[in-house]
């Protein structure tokens, strides 16, 4: 899923901090652009762990009708959790499956990879 959140950046001594007013996160970075990166980490985190557990993912506030300090700035933070599990959780899983054993004989004579094949379906499938 591809999620779009405002953040409060501020500058502070030695960095910037960076809070998500609909989220429980805080983050920061030495530099704005190491602060963006940690923004972006922190709100993958939160949210690809929210979709783990089955829980629901709070709306994202209205831009405009949010309010900031005057020594801080806001700013819309994206991440895609989909991009953000086939970084992070890439390993292999043993599936054990049912197929026919007439198509499992043709299949071993052609070399084809099951797993191959599988994973290519799985993604048409999801529209991935």
């Amino acid at each position: 899923m591809k999620y779009l959140y405002p953040a409060v950046f501020k500058k502070e001594e030695g960095g910037y901090s960076v809070i998500f007013p609909d989220l429980d996160i805080a983050t920061s970075g030495e530099t704005l652009e190491e602060a963006m990166d940690m923004a972006k980490d922190a709100l993958c985190l939160m949210l690809y762990d929210l979709e783990e557990r089955k829980q629901p993912v709070p709306a994202a506030s209205d831009m405009r009708k949010l309010s900031c300090p005057d020594d801080a700035f806001l700013s819309l933070v994206a991440c895609d959790t989909m991009e953000y599990r086939r970084f992070y959780s890439s390993k292999a899983v043993k599936k054990t499956l049912s197929i026919p054993a007439w198509l499992n004989t043709m299949a071993e004579k052609e070399d084809i990879n099951f797993s191959a094949v599988l994973q290519k379906a799985l993604k048409a499938e999801l529209r991935l």
